[in-house]
């Protein structure tokens, strides 16, 4: 399902100009091109190289995030882009759940294609897979474990009923992108959950760590 993401995203880009790589993504402070870079930078990622790289950060998500895609973004973005399809059927993850691998492509897939305008049809199964995993990861990780403590999401979509709390009611991908801290999400979503997702509903966020809005963009 990771690979069906990823090739899913550079046919997408394929059809971009270049001007377009400029466009703000919903990640706060990146601009698509950014957002692919890090892309390329996770999918390079191994165990080893994570650990190595948190400690050559200072163990600061944020600091390792925008080191990830100073190195990882090319000179324009055909070489970012070229970067992308050679990594994209690695196997290769960061110390995390593999399910997290999932998220990053969902997630920041969304990032990518909403500003410009590009609509994909995901596979119910990893936006379910996605929304579970974030569900159970904590905010200091990127999650929104501590968030559903406070509502109780509903996919409209799906047999999927997650946390405690007033109800927030919306598809699997709209719930997936708002406790990832997406806000503008949030329309999309209904019941008398949602001011409290949205007075509660965490920053900007990456599956490596607590936030990618607070990151230096290379």
């Amino acid at each position: 399902m990771v690979h069906a993401e990823r090739a899913a995203l550079i046919a997408d880009l394929e059809r971009l100009d270049d001007d377009a790589w400029d466009t703000e993504s919903l990640c706060d402070g990146w601009s698509v091109h950014e957002v692919v870079a890090h892309l390329v930078d996770v999918a390079m990622t191994t165990r080893v190289g994570f650990m190595v790289d948190m400690a050559r950060a200072r163990f600061d998500f944020d600091r390792q995030n925008a080191r990830g895609v100073a190195r990882a973004r090319g000179a324009s973005p055909q070489e970012t882009l070229e970067r992308l399809r050679r990594a994209a059927s690695r196997t290769s993850t960061p110390p995390a759940p593999l399910d997290t691998r999932l998220v990053e492509e969902v997630v920041h897939g969304e990032d990518i294609r909403r500003p410009l305008g590009v609509t994909r049809a995901y596979d119910p199964e990893a936006v379910v897979r996605s929304l579970r995993q974030q569900a159970r990861t904590s905010r200091a990780f990127g999650g929104a474990k501590e968030l559903l403590t406070h509502v109780r999401i509903s996919a409209t979509d799906g047999d999927l009923t997650i946390g405690d709390g007033p109800d927030v009611r919306g598809t699997a991908l709209a719930l997936l992108l708002a406790i990832s801290g997406r806000r503008g999400a949030l329309g999309e979503l209904d019941g008398p959950g949602v001011p409290t997702l949205a007075s509660t509903s965490p920053p900007t966020v990456t599956p490596e760590g607590p936030s990618a809005s607070t990151a230096t963009p290379a």
